[in-house]
């Protein structure tokens, strides 16, 4: 599962304690195996943790630390085990911790990486979790930056990219970078069925969208096949979780 939770901001128009239970009760109807989520303070991603105790989590805040929004993996902790994590900027100079260039205005991009090894097949496999800046000219680097710091991992192993890329497939050259010479492949075009298909995934807490803008992806490097892949338009009684929804992928690893 890749999913924006919505930072806990005081300018989010729904309070993180009016959600909290709602992004719960959205994970666990679904029960993935892992999950990379965007946006998420610290504090929010404990209470998450607190009430999901079937997983561990793994992240840092944009501005390092504790600080700002997280980009977190979580993890079954039954089932799989971290082997090695890292995490690095979206800028000119990625080990620089807060660091941002490239025309942001914003607080800091980052990714973070995980290598978890499976406890019942032995396999190993990489998961990153990022949130790209709405800025073209950010996201063509950024793009470029996650392309060279993925081609220096394992090649033997696969890889899960799962994130908020404020980009549209085939109507942004962000998503084209990452996918025409089949760098990555996106399990949502891979998958055997599609639920939710033409939903956007952002909604805005307001409504249903059927306009195609699926801007939260989970991409894979290696073999892997995909069974499935779900957009998660959860609510309750009118009430959504996030503004965004989450994307789901039911995966095997050949």
């Amino acid at each position: 599962m890749t999913y924006n939770i919505r930072s806990a901001s005081p300018g989010s128009p729904v309070p993180w304690c009016e959600r909290r239970a709602l992004v719960a009760e959205c994970i666990q109807r679904v029960a993935p195996d892992i999950i990379g989520t965007q946006e998420g303070y610290f504090q929010q991603l404990r209470e998450l943790a607190a009430d999901l105790s079937i997983y561990d989590w793994i992240g840092q805040g944009r501005e390092g630390g504790s600080k700002g929004e997280f980009m977190a993996v979580f993890y079954r902790r039954a089932r799989f085990e971290p082997l090695a994590f890292d995490h690095f900027w979206l800028s000119d100079t990625p080990e620089t911790i807060g660091s941002k260039t490239w025309g942001s205005k914003i607080p800091p991009r980052l990714v973070t990486w995980v290598r978890l090894a499976d406890r019942q097949t032995h396999r190993a496999f990489y998961v990153l979790t990022t949130h790209l800046d709405g800025n073209k000219q950010a996201q063509e680097k950024s793009v470029r930056l996650i392309r060279q710091r993925v081609g220096a991992l394992d090649p033997a192993l696969p890889v899960l990219l799962t994130g908020d890329f404020n980009a549209v497939p085939g109507r942004d050259a962000t998503y084209d970078a990452l996918v025409d010479d089949q760098f990555f492949t996106d399990t949502w075009m891979l998958a055997g069925s599609r639920r939710g298909e033409g939903f956007s995934t952002f909604n805005g807490f307001k409504a249903l969208m059927r306009n195609e803008r699926r801007i939260d992806w989970i991409l894979a490097r290696g073999n892997v096949t995909v069974d499935a892949a779900e957009i998660v338009t959860f609510s309750r009684e009118g009430s959504f979780p996030s503004d965004h929804f989450p994307v789901v992928a039911w995966l095997r690893f050949p």
